[in-house]
């Protein structure tokens, strides 16, 4: 049974079973949790107060000063909140993750840490629960009771995701080993915790609206295993509140347009699936996507069936109000219930009672305890920062800097425009009088140093230390310039800061074109002769971190000032850089190959044939029952091409007294677009985990390497189309996956998914209303066409695709009229070709490469390399067409399915699957620029 204290009585406990919640509206005023514009208390937070007996205040940084009109500013809300009557105190609720995402700053008492993946690159537990209670400590002191953290989010997917470094990495193990060190510390700091942002942000695809909300298509059972392993362990470990983000779900099983608004996600997977008994607190409500939906009123609504126990209200009073009206008309009407009301209210003050009484909220402890705590604090931060840098690589050895320039050797330090950090508004002594608020992803703010101004800071503060002149000039999306190009032949060595660089491309791009800048001027005066250049990421490590070619590489995880410091201390050689990458990538990085040579032989058509046949037998046997393996239908003439535009190279690891196949690895070089591939990694199932796979695979790049024409690495397929890419149907194995080919030098965390898809029942399928009448309405003519004869300018067409083994595909059917046709969408003016697809019968020569056509039950074929034109302005509807005619073509031929052998399941997905198609296999393409990938030892 909860209870508190009560305003009259310090020593006399309130239970949620006492005569004061009698009244509803007091009780419903528990259950919300709102913000308010301004440094000073509000008419409109102290009516919400006062008459709606609000019981939870969230403050950001556009509240925020110093920590002394904090303390007061807190102190002067639970004043009110007593004077009204309240039963217990406000819960007073504040971001504070630390890096480059703090809501409350003071240069003299409350400390900067970490970012939580820098903390995580620190590799100690003990330092982050250091760095959680003092921060807990700080905040406790000026009134701050409940911390909206630790952030619980595992980056499945590190493409274009804005968490970025508030998250601890990509490893769910790791991350619940941070994680839950940091809620302990803020648990022994006199905090409750919430954690963030259920069911996961770490792999949210963004459409292109500002109405569009953020949506997970990760699967539940994909979810299980991954992205909720750290929110399940921390909910083990008593977390007191959850906050469930507004994103949309949308896979098998689940289809959801905002998660905190789900009785699916709440009440089933949240409370019964994961046993959470705490506080759930909703997304913010005001979100344009949400509250243009649905509305704020009927959201909140929602969200309270949903099982939310706080709905939250950032910032319009007016907005605030709406939601009070509504929750009340809610239980009028009964669409909610007081037993429901009062589940909540039960939630809320047990919450509370680990955190908050009247004596310790009307007396806070303020700055003299901040004074007190400021120099071990301090200390800490020092130490936090020098922990967590880390050199990913220095292969030059060009660090420290002093060891390689002379004084009078100029330095030039090229930064990207960047937002500003946020941090309290107005903070003392931090920013000028004619700075004004700027947006962040993450909310409002005022910066405390415009992140032009930080990176300048930095270049001085380089300059002083190596006593030698630094040149500082920032670059854009616009690349490398002409004043760029000579300040980079000017100078003795370079260092480029990204951040970001992977959602920022323009980074990346101006990056690599400065290092092949580098790569061809001879540094005078020295045996090198590359020019030094140092790439630095100030925020996500995923920039360079598994590009080799980047030959030195830092990460400091934030751009703040505190960052930067520890830098320039790296830079010069006053500190030894002890940090590693979190996740993953550390595990990458500190990889060893201490591992078994085998001898490697190329494959041997005439010898190794039937041994090949029986491997890829046995290989497919061991597969789960109830799931068609890649290698159905597969021989070992899957393997060979035989085309004169496709080098092939393929080895083998056998047993040289049997015969016996222990290995098999297929590369082929597509010489159209220049790509070396690996098609397949085969091994035998009683002979895997003693090197076999790293041995070909050494002798597979090395032997693509050699190749000179090589512009890209590619893992995955087209021709043959057995694996697109790493397989991904078996969670478990695509993770185990990942992280082998991870460890072999790819980045799979920067994979494409791909799949294949099949029709079934042709004779009963009928073709969507919807996709017929956008047919009839688009101003396309279609065609079949068969043979060499329309070559010329289907192939000129197709040069506008650069996917690999596209061109060879169409020239394979071209080749073969009997058995394949290619399908036009043209321009009824002119005949311009916009879009067009391969049918492909069994009976085709080249079928035996796709060997999903091999089904002895069902007659199928294949609808294969759609290539849209770039000047197209329908893409979908002309894909959608071109398919369309084809499954008619196939349905005339008496088929009984259709294959679709690759589909991009980022874009193509939905549309394909309302026309009947379900999945055979998924994948994720991998692939990287030649220049990074090395010569394996």
């Amino acid at each position: 049974m909860a209870s508190l204290l009560t305003p009259g009585s310090p020593s006399t406990p309130v239970s949620t079973e006492s005569p004061v919640w009698d009244d509803l509206d007091r009780a419903m005023g528990q259950m919300f949790i709102m913000g308010f514009e301004g440094t000073e208390v509000t008419p409109q937070i102290k009516i919400l107060i006062e008459k709606h007996h609000l019981g939870t205040i969230l403050l950001t940084a556009k509240n925020l000063k110093s920590a002394e009109q904090t303390t007061k500013l807190i102190l002067d809300l639970q004043t009110i909140a007593h004077d009204a009557g309240h039963p217990v105190p406000l819960a007073i609720g504040l971001d504070q993750e630390n890096g480059g995402v703090n809501s409350l700053f003071d240069e003299t008492y409350i400390q900067q840490f970490p970012s939580a993946m820098g903390v995580a690159a620190t590799g100690s537990t003990e330092m982050a629960y250091d760095i959680a209670k003092a921060t807990g400590q700080e905040l406790a002191a000026v009134g701050i009771n409940w911390i909206m953290g630790p952030c619980l989010d595992v980056l499945t997917n590190v493409k274009n995701q804005p968490l970025g470094v508030r998250s601890m990495g990509d490893d769910p193990e790791e991350v619940s080993k941070f994680a839950v060190a940091f809620m302990k510390g803020y648990e022994d700091a006199g905090l409750a915790t919430c954690g963030k942002h259920f069911p996961s942000y770490g792999n949210l695809e963004f459409l292109s609206s500002s109405l569009d909300v953020p949506v997970i298509t990760d699967s539940l059972e994909q979810l299980s295993l991954s992205a909720l392993v750290p929110f399940r362990n921390a909910i083990s470990h008593g977390l007191n509140g959850m906050m469930v983000g507004g994103c949309a779900m949308s896979s098998a099983g689940v289809n959801v347009m905002h998660a905190c608004l789900s009785e699916q996600v709440v009440d089933k997977l949240l409370r019964d699936g994961l046993g959470f008994q705490g506080v759930v607190m909703s997304e913010c409500l005001e979100m344009e996507a949400l509250s243009q939906n649905i509305g704020v009123g009927g959201g909140t609504v929602m969200a309270v069936n949903a099982g939310c126990d706080l709905v939250l209200l950032c910032r319009l009073f007016s907005v605030q109000q709406e939601a009070i009206k509504y929750l009340k008309l809610g239980c009028e009407d009964g669409a909610i219930s007081e037993n429901r009301i009062r589940k909540s209210l039960k939630r809320v003050l047990d919450l509370k009672a680990t955190c908050t009484n009247w004596e310790k909220a009307l007396n806070p402890q303020g700055i003299s305890s901040l004074s007190t705590l400021r120099p071990s604090h301090t200390k800490l931060s020092a130490d936090a920062y020098n922990a967590s840098i880390t050199v990913v690589r220095d292969k030059e050895r060009l660090l420290p800097l002093s060891h390689t320039l002379d004084s009078d050797e100029e330095i030039l330090l090229l930064t990207p425009l960047v937002k500003p950090l946020p941090a309290s508004a107005l903070s003392k002594g931090s920013v000028p009088a004619s700075v004004t608020g700027s947006t962040t992803p993450w909310g409002k703010c005022v910066s405390l140093m415009s992140g032009e101004n930080v990176f300048r800071e930095l270049g001085r503060s380089l300059a002083r230390k190596r006593k030698g002149r630094v040149l500082h000039t920032s670059y854009t999306a616009h690349g490398v310039r002409p004043s760029h190009e000579k300040l980079i032949n000017r100078s003795s060595a370079i260092i480029i800061v990204t951040a970001d660089a992977n959602r920022n491309l323009y980074q990346h791009g101006f990056t690599k074109h400065a290092a092949m800048i580098c790569k061809s001027q001879a540094m005078q005066g020295a045996e090198r002769q590359e020019k030094p250049m140092v790439v630095v990421s100030v925020s996500s490590p995923y920039d360079f971190a598994l590009d080799t070619s980047i030959g030195t590489y830092i990460c400091t995880y934030d751009f703040t000032e505190t960052a930067l410091q520890t830098l320039v201390e790296v830079l010069i050689g006053d500190l030894a850089p002890t940090g590693g990458l979190p996740g993953t990538l550390s595990q990458n990085q500190s990889h060893q190959h201490t591992k078994q040579h085998w001898l490697v032989e190329a494959f041997d058509e005439d010898r190794d044939t039937t041994a090949l046949d029986d491997l890829l037998q046995k290989i497919e046997q061991e597969g789960p029952v109830n799931q068609r393996s890649e290698l159905f239908g597969c021989s070992s003439s899957t393997f060979l091409l035989h085309n004169g535009g496709i080098d092939e190279g393929h080895f083998v690891v056998r047993n040289s007294s049997t015969g016996s196949l222990l290995g098999f690895c297929c590369t082929y070089l597509f010489k159209s677009t220049a790509t070396g591939v690996i098609g397949a990694i085969l091994v035998d199932p009683d002979q895997r985990k003693l090197s076999i796979g790293h041995s070909l695979h050494s002798r597979a790049i090395r032997n693509l390497l050699h190749q000179g024409s090589v512009k890209r690495f590619q893992l995955g397929s087209k021709l043959p189309g057995v694996f697109l890419g790493i397989p991904t149907n078996n969670n478990v194995e695509r993770k185990r996956l990942r992280r082998w080919f991870g460890s072999m030098g790819w980045n799979a965390a920067l994979s494409r998914p791909l799949s294949s898809m099949i029709l079934k029942d042709l004779s009963t399928w009928s073709a969507p209303e919807k996709v017929s009448r956008s047919m009839k309405q688009a101003q396309v003519e279609f065609d079949l066409v068969h043979g060499q004869q329309y070559a010329e300018c289907i192939m000129e067409h197709v040069k506008t695709s650069s996917r690999q083994g596209v061109t060879e595909v169409y020239e394979l059917a071209l080749a073969d009229q009997s058995s394949c046709g290619v399908i036009r969408a043209k321009k009824p003016k002119d005949g311009t070709v916009l879009g067009t697809v391969v049918l492909c019968s069994p009976g085709a020569s080249w079928a035996e490469l796709l060997p999903a056509l091999k089904d002895t039950n069902n007659i199928t074929w294949a609808i294969s390399s759609p290539v849209i034109s770039p000047s197209a302005g329908e893409y979908s509807t002309l894909l959608q067409g071109l398919i369309l005619l084809g499954i008619r073509q196939v349905k005339e031929q008496q088929a009984d399915a259709v294959l679709l052998d690759c589909v991009d399941s980022d874009g193509e997905f939905a549309g394909l699957s309302a026309m009947g198609f379900t999945v055979l296999h998924n994948f994720e393409e991998v692939s990287c620029d030649a220049a990074s990938m090395s010569v394996p030892a």
